[in-house]
């Protein structure tokens, strides 16, 4: 079916929801947006959907959404009525929509008489993973679109251990989505049935507090000083109650909340994109840090899956961490900690992302602890926690990825910004205690290890024509043949979309081992490596950078080499010179 009888066919639908039918109408003579969103179906990817919100097959709307959850509904009718009767978790954020969206979930799901526990409120993604696990229910979902700009949205569909579905489940999700050919097909039940059925029961505040009463299990020992002064902002998102309420039950009473971010919004009116990774966002964390003199900002992002922070320096200016060097801080703290209460486990184990800095391993292997490499993506770390509870052969101390996720306590099954946000702040009182600041602590870690440095770029390429640009730089890469571009030769190429690495000079071949994957690596033979990978949930392609050197100076130097020489490539790529 073309694009255009798509449309024909949502402009003539009886009963289409009236504020997509008023948008269509209005822009039915707009070719350009008609096609991109009628071309294709949204799909349903590692674990769910997002996307812009809007009419067409291609956005996220209740018809789209009411899809994904029959798909998910008739996954779960597989597995007969014991798995209907645990049922699924709903959460959802303060985005465009979200509570919405979560209600039609349940209303798809009770039409197939699969029970729904739909919190009353807004929620962290944290606490949807909690909740699956609490409540031992089958699956949940969490609607968001995380930290992406306000015009979109989501829905993550997750597994019975709390993290996200896996790909053999996503799979079959997936093909059970696609078999609906028609979208305005699927059936739901009413709220009144639902409820009157106990079909649909409502979580309130009873569940943050069970999940509060486990972050005991990640405090630090020894000297702490609680006198830190905090600055927190939860970027308008659903963190602010269970942060705050975390940090207090942490002992950290110096708390100052971003009152402008503080009230959700959906249009996230007074940042330009509700993410920490990115410097804006605290634009008004910096002005209360100033105020207060502050020791340490944070800030999460919609869902509160994800932290920043930024620290004061020794001139009172405030310095933003990468996720690199957080998870850096927050590796050999708990170490550490653990070491010193003679509580490392001998088979303990850090898992990272193939992208994220190498420091994590090196302060690892100086405790005699091994670290796991696994694919982009949280899920994959969650996975490997599942791995290790059901064969007890390791123990899991900390998992973390760049884009600044972080888990340490496995009662939550993928990244949890609540138990971040309390142990950075408790990784700063240990420093202040010693008459330091978290940033001098970065540098004393640099000085054992070594100066190691990360970077990332990001290139936004949207619709059907960037998706072809993204496949065609990806290819270029796939097939080229490198060396003399680098200022070090190209010493190791993983290819994990056939789960093969090969040795440049000797021509040996390497099993991977680690799911197949449309990313790349290139290892240099200083030890300089950059991956390129699609990113899953946003028209984009990302470039990962890291080097490592014996002075600062030297890091600064590799690091900019390696991006001018990538990027310099990709620039080639996109004019069509090469």
């Amino acid at each position: 079916m073309t694009w255009q009888v798509e449309a024909e066919k949502w402009l003539n639908q009886e009963n289409l929801e009236a504020t997509l039918k008023q948008q269509l109408l209005k822009e039915e003579h707009n070719q350009a947006l008609l096609e991109d969103s009628f071309y294709k179906n949204l799909s349903f990817g590692t674990a769910g959907l997002r996307g812009e919100l809007g009419f067409g097959t291609n956005r996220m709307n209740i018809y789209t959404v009411r899809k994904a959850a029959q798909g998910l509904a008739l996954y779960i009718e597989n597995f007969g009525e014991a798995a209907k009767s645990r049922g699924v978790v709903i959460a959802y954020d303060s985005r465009h929509q979200s509570a919405e969206f979560g209600l039609e979930v349940a209303k798809v799901l009770g039409w197939h008489g699969i029970r729904s526990f739909l919190f009353d409120e807004l929620q962290s993604t944290p606490l949807l993973s909690f909740a699956i696990r609490e409540l031992s229910t089958f699956s949940g979902v969490v609607i968001t679109a995380s930290h992406n700009p306000a015009e979109y949205n989501g829905l993550k569909v997750y597994g019975e251990d709390g993290g996200q579905v896996t790909l053999e489940a996503a799979t079959a999700i997936t093909a059970y989505t696609e078999g609906i050919e028609d979208l305005f097909s699927v059936e739901v039940m009413e709220e009144a049935s639902l409820l009157a059925e106990g079909l649909l029961i409502y979580l309130d505040q009873d569940m943050s507090n069970r999940y509060l009463k486990k972050l005991d299990e990640i405090l630090l020992d020894g000297e702490l000083d609680k006198r830190l002064s905090i600055v927190f902002s939860p970027l308008h998102g659903a963190g602010g109650k269970l942060v705050s309420k975390g940090l207090e039950v942490a002992g950290f009473s110096n708390v100052t909340l971003v009152n402008e971010q503080s009230i959700p919004d959906p249009d996230f009116a007074t940042v330009k994109f509700p993410n920490p990774e990115e410097a804006q966002a605290f634009d008004l964390a910096l002005e209360y840090g100033q105020k207060v003199t502050a020791d340490l900002l944070i800030a999460t992002d919609p869902d509160a899956d994800r932290m920043g922070v930024a620290v004061r320096d020794e001139e009172n200016n405030y310095v933003f961490l990468t996720g690199n060097q957080i998870g850096a801080l927050l590796v050999h703290t708990l170490l550490e900690d653990k070491s010193n209460r003679g509580k490392l486990p001998v088979n303990g184990v850090v898992l990272k992302t193939i992208v994220t800095s190498e420091l994590g391993r090196a302060i690892a292997d100086n405790y005699g602890i091994q670290t796991i490499d696994v694919l982009t993506g949280f899920k994959f770390i969650s996975e490997k926690v599942l791995e290790f509870e059901r064969s007890a052969a390791s123990t899991f101390l900390i998992g973390y990825e760049e884009s600044y996720g972080y888990l340490i306590g496995d009662f939550v099954r993928d990244k949890d910004a609540v138990q971040a946000s309390v142990l950075i702040a408790s990784v700063a009182a240990r420093y202040k205690a010693d008459g330091q600041t978290l940033l001098e602590g970065l540098h004393a870690i640099y000085k054992q290890y070594g100066f190691y440095q990360e970077g990332l770029e990001s290139i936004q390429l949207k619709g059907k024509t960037g998706m072809g640009k993204i496949d065609t730089i990806m290819n270029h890469f796939r097939s080229a043949s490198f060396g003399g571009e680098f200022a070090q030769p190209l010493d190791l190429i993983e290819d994990y979309s056939n789960g093969y690495a090969i040795y440049i000079k000797t021509g040996i071949q390497q099993t991977l081992d680690l799911p197949i994957a449309n990313v790349l690596k290139f290892k240099l033979a200083d030890g300089t490596w950059f991956a390129i990978r699609p990113s899953g949930t946003e028209p984009k392609i990302k470039f990962y950078f890291g080097v490592k050197a014996n002075t600062q100076a030297e890091s600064d130097k590799r690091l900019l080499a390696i991006k001018t020489d990538v990027m310099t490539i990709v620039e080639k790529i996109l004019a069509g010179s090469l």
